[in-house]
């Protein structure tokens, strides 16, 4: 792979309408990458030029083959894969339905396992490139109503490893980013819910500032530049299997303190 390669870069990114996917489609276009943006919502404002926009459901074994049709048809290679997309369903185990596990996990791990394959040969035709996989800090440790989430991003996390060692040989590194709290609309969905404790979402956000070293939630910009850091073989070359953890310090905390 050539590290000096600094134009004319293209990057997906699943999950592009989200909190952390937006930032992240901001912060590639301002890196200068042409950005493929895929989610089943409308981005809802301008789409970086000469970029792609593309709505569809990932969890959707026949939209994922739609979605690589145009992609190729857009770009010969791909320089960058962001397994952004993501749902959370936070319910106690025991009421966790059958249905519900299978739909976090269609689109949480399963849609990352067939993104990868279908981008495997187009980052291979630009001569290697990144996947990051957005983990969770779930993956590692865990709160209560939120199983499915947490297991599927755990497989996530393991899953690439396994990608990491597979693709190697092809130039195509992999990692994953496990962010903690982050202010989007995921996060204050979960709190509306009443996953978490408090009796306002202000309450709720407070409460989880608190649990980190430096008292505050996260902002999706500063996932977004982590994501770019793992992404950009400029800055990340040797870096591949590894898991970044971007909590503000909370999973460093003794909860017992």
């Amino acid at each position: 792979m050539s590290f000096e390669k600094t134009e004319h870069r293209t990057v997906l990114i699943t999950g592009a309408a989200g909190g952390i996917g937006r930032a992240t489609v901001k912060v590639f276009a301002g890196h200068g990458w042409h950005v493929i943006g895929v989610d089943r919502r409308e981005f809802g404002e301008r789409f970086p030029a000469g970029g792609l926009y593309i709505l569809a459901d990932i969890a959707d074994p026949e939209h994922l083959r739609r979605i690589f049709e145009q992609v190729a048809a857009f770009t010969p290679s791909l320089d960058a894969l962001v397994n952004n997309a993501g749902i959370q369903i936070a319910k106690p185990l025991l009421e966790t339905s059958v249905e519900e596990w299978d739909q976090t996990i269609a689109n949480n791990l399963r849609s990352a396992f067939l993104s990868v394959k279908m981008a495997h040969p187009l980052l291979k035709a630009g001569g290697g490139g990144a996947i990051v996989n957005v983990s969770s800090v779930h993956a590692i440790c865990t709160s209560p109503n939120i199983s499915s989430y947490a297991a599927s991003k755990g497989g996530l996390l393991a899953l690439t490893r396994a990608m990491a060692i597979e693709f190697a040989a092809d130039d195509i590194r992999a990692n994953a980013i496990l962010p903690g709290a982050v202010d989007t609309p995921m996060l204050r969905a979960s709190m509306e819910r009443g996953a978490l404790e408090g009796s306002s979402v202000l309450d709720r956000l407070e409460n989880l500032a608190r649990k980190t070293v430096n008292g505050r939630v996260a902002q999706p910009e500063e996932i977004a530049h982590a994501i770019y850091f793992l992404a950009d073989a400029t800055q990340s070359s040797f870096m591949t299997g590894q898991a970044l953890v971007v909590d503000g310090g909370a999973t460093a905390k003794l909860s017992t303190e």
